[in-house]
């Protein structure tokens, strides 16, 4: 490791497990200093455990305003700033057109447009001048995937935020990109797409899926000061999917 990332304070929403977890992992390792997010307790301690003393856990659900606030209360204590933030957290739920529900509709844009909204506005008071931001979004929202249309909906609206948002890059001194995974071995690509999952490698040019290490190293590209003058841009780490 070069340590890339020495010295920087890092958030990483949705981080305790695939690819958030492995983000967390790169980013610790590179030098950062990390607050990771998660639902569940257990899985979350678990990730603090795997990664070591860099990391520090915050239970927290985005699409809950007061967990947010909670979160970056912490940040705040604890580090000060802001140096990096993964808006990572995302659910899907797969229904196809004549099955979707509405629990499922406010599930997916609650947590995929609402919480990755609030995520960046809650966190504008600690950036530092000259963060990175990184929304991860997917090729879904480009392609169609049999059963998630929400999800690519969903996906399709953070492409658009961030765009808008990297207009307001010189007067708040950051910088934002979107990073769009192809399929990627990870719990929440087989809870989505089902015990077949494996068989999303046939529409990968490469001929696989991919491993979240490969996702992790984008997005340690995309914190560190090598990308300073990346902003508004989506990077496809797809294996060729949304390019051919």
């Amino acid at each position: 490791m070069t340590d890339v990332l020495a010295g920087k304070v890092a958030v990483v929403t949705g981080a305790n497990s695939g690819i958030g977890l492995a983000i967390a992992k790169q980013f610790a390792a590179e030098g950062a200093r990390v607050f990771l997010t998660g639902r569940r307790q257990e899985p979350l301690d678990a990730a603090v455990a795997e990664i070591g003393p860099a990391a520090t856990g915050v239970r927290a659900d985005v699409s809950v305003q007061t967990d947010l606030d909670h979160l970056y209360s912490v940040v705040r204590e604890q580090a000060g700033r802001i140096d990096v933030l993964i808006a990572n957290a995302g659910s899907a739920v797969p229904q196809r057109l004549g099955e979707i529900t509405e629990e499922a509709v406010d599930a997916t844009f609650g947590t995929n447009v609402k919480g990755t909204i609030f995520t960046v506005q809650k966190a504008l008071p600690l950036l530092s001048d000259g963060a990175s931001i990184v929304v991860i979004g997917s090729t879904n929202s480009l392609r169609a995937g049999p059963g998630l249309e929400i999800y690519g909906a969903s996906k399709a609206a953070v492409r658009n935020l961030v765009r808008s948002w990297a207009l307001s890059a010189q007067e708040r001194k950051f910088r934002v990109n979107v990073l769009s995974p192809g399929p990627t071995e990870t719990p929440g690509l087989a809870g989505a797409a089902g015990p077949e999952y494996r068989r999303l490698a046939s529409v990968v040019p490469l001929g696989r899926i991919a491993n979240p290490d490969e996702i992790a190293a984008v997005a340690t590209f995309l914190a560190s000061d090598a990308s300073s003058f990346v902003n508004g841009a989506e990077w496809f780490v797809d294996g060729g999917q949304a390019q051919v």
